[in-house]
């Protein structure tokens, strides 16, 4: 696949930091292809260190950026679920056209994405990162509503977190999410690919538990579930999680468990 081609819609469409651009990496060694898919409000940046490690064992790595991000707060705001499943559905067969088995590992949001278009893309495998079926914040049920009356939620962000998240996180995209958790929850008997959920005591993003309730819905016959403890926190795949190493090769090692397979 043109990389390039990817890179020249994401500028287009208003992303201007480097790091938050789509990225493709690896595949010297054949060892299958994968497809990243950052959480909302982040940016393909949160994937890069997962990415690299994989790419360093043999993978073709394809870290996509989802419509709205990397952007800016308003342009996420008109953004809608199908918007982002529409992305995620293109990755996944841009990848499979290179001729390789396809998985693919999604961040939060990006992971609930994964398992909607797991519905209908043949995939390899699944590594969902902090899934849920449930926000943690008790406002977040009222979106659908409160999206009219307060369209941005203010959160704190590190100062080195800054360029690569959004500040204002609109309150539309929060009803989006609740969309794609309501259609899911009654189809995860139907997705039959082999899963690995990786889960943390110390997310204050999601209801932890339900990543739980996630797992024993799914269908696969092959799943793992993985939880630490509460040092670790949502976003797993960068530097803020000190789990962070052992996010990496779970996941590779569960990736290349199925390639040997």
């Amino acid at each position: 696949m043109l990389i390039e081609a990817e890179i020249a819609r994401a500028r287009a469409a208003g992303c201007r930091h480097e790091e938050n651009l789509p990225f493709l990496l690896g595949g010297e060694r054949g060892q299958g292809a994968v497809l990243l898919v950052h959480g909302f409000t982040g940016s393909p940046w949160e994937m890069k260190p997962l990415g690299a490690y994989l790419a360093g064992r043999g993978f073709l790595v394809y870290g996509l950026r989802l419509p709205g991000h990397g952007t800016s707060p308003e342009d996420l705001a008109g953004k809608r679920m199908e918007d982002w499943l529409d992305e995620v559905t293109q990755g996944l067969r841009k990848l499979a056209a290179c001729g390789h088995p396809v998985s693919a590992v999604g961040q939060s949001t990006g992971a609930l994405l994964l398992l909607r278009a797991a519905l209908e893309e043949p995939l390899n495998g699944l590594v969902l990162l902090s899934p849920f079926l449930r926000l943690r914040h008790r406002l977040a049920p009222a979106a659908g509503l409160l999206r009219f009356f307060k369209p941005f939620q203010n959160r704190p962000l590190t100062p080195q977190n800054l360029p690569y998240y959004y500040e204002r996180r609109p309150v539309a995209g929060v009803h989006q999410i609740n969309r794609l958790t309501r259609h899911l929850r009654s189809r995860l008997r139907q997705v039959q690919t082999p899963t690995l959920v990786v889960s943390a005591q110390g997310d204050q993003t999601v209801i932890v538990p339900s990543a739980m309730e996630l797992y024993q819905r799914l269908g696969s016959r092959r799943k793992e579930y993985h939880l630490f403890g509460s040092e670790a926190p949502h976003v797993l795949t960068t530097a803020d999680n000190p789990r962070q190493p052992e996010t990496l090769t779970l996941t590779a090692s569960f990736l290349a468990g199925l390639r040997r397979g």
